[in-house]
């Protein structure tokens, strides 16, 4: 690895860094200055009202009510960043314990996703690409314009009615069948029970990279060293092993990395759809509920993937062309 690539990848670093405590700065001001009263979403108008004074100044004491939000969020960020996650008020347990859960439920379902519109949307844009103009290439971008403008709980809605109502061929939600015990439950039910999350995820994943990969195509297939190919005779299944994939692959792969963030942001509302107990889930619940030391966790998890994943497309992009690294000049 030359030195400008380490100063680049260093500088990335630091810049996650820093976007990461903004990110928790933001997310714990939007918690304090938000309207819903843990106590009362938590514990009930009805159940305050029979409780005593001291009752209820302890469970202030344990919800942090009073306190004022700059000690919160110093402890809180002491406790973070020295590996205490804190206690989840809704939950009851500590938060590391609850998100390893929700997070391997999410994990499950976003590579099966990312794989998925990974590699369908790269075969879609290659295909487009190397028959611009045709019926091929007008179905796969209409396809793409089509699903980039819908919502994707609206296809999540679609696909649960259609396969888990009408059909009844997949589960309709949940990530376990029902009333099965946790050491019977095998692999392939969890798959079945992905199956229709992991596949609006992958619907709503796949027009960017297509779209991408399409007009990357286009432009090899415009090259000269292509209509030279195609003098000699060659084919376009050989045209496209022989010029088109290994031009192609690179950048498809580093847009993928940085849909990370959009197949995260989307787990969010595709979870709620199919009542799916990951990440995005317990995140809504935590909002909801006032539970600041889940939602903290839940926000700095999240952020670190996105930013993540954004960090290894700029790896990559530098890798592929050197050109665009920075600091140095283009040759």
């Amino acid at each position: 690895m030359s030195s400008s690539m380490g100063k680049t990848i260093g500088k990335n670093i630091i810049r996650m860094i820093l976007l990461v405590i903004a990110v928790s700065i933001a997310a714990f001001t939007l918690m304090t200055l938000s309207p819903i009263d843990p106590l009362q979403a938590n514990v009930g108008q009805a159940a305050l009202g029979s409780m005593s004074q001291e009752q209820i100044a302890k469970l202030e004491e344990y919800w942090g009510v009073g306190q004022p939000p700059l000690q919160r969020y110093l402890a809180w960020a002491k406790d973070f960043f020295t590996g205490d996650m804190g206690v989840s008020l809704l939950y009851r347990q500590e938060v590391s314990k609850v998100i390893a859960v929700k997070l391997g439920n999410s994990m499950f379902l976003m590579v099966m996703a990312w794989v998925f519109s990974g590699i369908l949307g790269f075969v879609l844009g290659a295909v487009a690409g190397m028959h611009r103009g045709r019926a091929a290439d007008k179905i796969i971008r209409g396809y793409c314009l089509t699903v980039s403008s819908t919502p994707a709980f609206w296809i999540a809605m679609l696909l649960l009615i259609v396969f888990g109502v009408w059909l009844k061929v997949l589960p309709i939600g949940l990530s376990v069948p029902i009333g099965v015990e946790a050491s019977g439950v095998t692999f392939l039910d969890r798959v079945r029970h992905a199956i229709l999350p992991a596949v609006t995820l992958s619907i709503t994943g796949i027009s960017n990279i297509a779209l991408h990969t399409r007009e990357k195509m286009i432009d090899i297939m415009e090259s000269d060293y292509v209509l030279f190919a195609r003098a000699r005779g060659e084919s376009n299944w050989q045209i496209f092993k022989n010029h088109g994939f290994r031009n192609v692959i690179g950048p498809a792969m580093t847009l993928q990395f940085a849909a990370i963030s959009e197949i995260f942001g989307g787990s969010v509302l595709v979870e709620q759809v199919f009542s799916y107990p990951g990440l995005g889930q317990a995140a809504v619940s935590a909002g909801l509920g006032s539970d600041l030391p889940l939602l903290m966790a839940i926000t700095i998890i999240s952020a670190l993937f996105v930013f993540g994943g954004n960090l290894i497309a700029n790896i990559l992009y530098g890798v592929i062309d050197p050109r665009i690294r920075k600091g140095e000049k283009a040759v």
